[in-house]
């Protein structure tokens, strides 16, 4: 397997079937740029290539030689159930190829372990403790980054593993975890990706990070997509820059690729146009 696709034809078809195994991706985007979009896109569109290869081949068509579908799509959220992430990707794309796909995507909500030390309370995220066991379990809960680690170890190797977002483990530092452990924390999934063999993409909203905190997530992942809100006369657009990735950037230079312009359609996230040098 030389890749694993993003589930974005176009995308995929411009850099040689999709990422190559073992690699991190940074989605970093402003608000509403396409970021989101593009990480429901990745997990729907790859658990549709496995729960209805015909719609898939509908709305994607065939897949590169030279790639594979990964093994398994796991999406982990820091403060979303798996109902409220359903129904954002309904509004990105249409819903038949959601209600196909969902059942071959595992869903992981950390929110339990998330807000235990906040002060939200537990009743707004998690079900009723009913017996004393359940209210021992709750309390013995483990940090939010020893909980994604034990997903990601038990999970990404071979796989498609989306987390949403790197915000909210920033945010999660009354755990004790100090910004200058998130960069790497990061390169260490690095440096175990590339074992695993899977495709792991980490969303971020540029806006809540410093220039120089961003740049350090940056550093650290193999690849960084970039989504932006470009302005020309009157109207805006939603663009993807690749600003950086082993093993792809090569190729997007060699076709002289400076920006993708995006949109959003019936099948996600898709790229209507490719700006390049001329």
């Amino acid at each position: 397997m030389d890749r694993i696709p993003f589930g974005i034809r176009r995308l995929d078809t411009t850099v040689g079937g999709g990422a190559p195994p073992g690699s991190v991706v940074l989605l970093s985007g402003q608000a509403g740029a396409g970021a989101r979009e593009f990480m429901y896109t990745c997990a729907v569109m790859n658990g549709l290539a496995e729960g209805d290869p015909d719609l898939f081949d509908l709305y994607y068509g065939g897949i590169d030689d030279s790639a594979s579908p990964p093994g398994e799509v796991h999406y982990v959220s820091f403060t979303s159930d798996e109902r409220q992430v359903v129904g954002e990707m309904t509004l990105a794309m249409d819903e038949d190829v959601v209600t196909s796909a969902i059942d071959n995507v595992t869903f992981h909500d950390l929110s339990p372990e998330f807000f235990r030390l906040s002060p939200v309370p537990r009743d707004w995220y998690a079900e009723r403790t009913t017996n004393i066991s359940e209210l021992g379990q709750a309390q013995d809960r483990k940090s939010v980054p020893e909980a994604l680690g034990d997903r990601l170890t038990a999970h990404a190797p071979g796989n498609l593993v989306v987390i949403d977002s790197l915000a909210d483990l920033v945010s999660s530092r009354r755990d004790g975890l100090p910004w200058s452990d998130i960069p790497v924390l990061l390169k260490g999934l690095s440096r175990a990706a590339y074992d695993w063999g899977g495709l792991i993409l980490a969303h971020v909203n540029q806006e809540t990070l410093s220039e120089t905190h961003h740049g350090q997530l940056v550093d650290a992942a193999d690849g960084t997509l970039l989504f932006e809100w470009e302005s020309g006369g009157s109207a805006r657009a939603r663009t993807m820059v690749v600003k950086q990735f082993r093993g792809v950037l090569s190729r997007i230079e060699e076709e002289r690729i400076v920006r993708f312009e995006t949109e959003i359609g019936d099948a996600g996230f898709d790229i209507s146009d490719v700006r390049k040098i001329r």
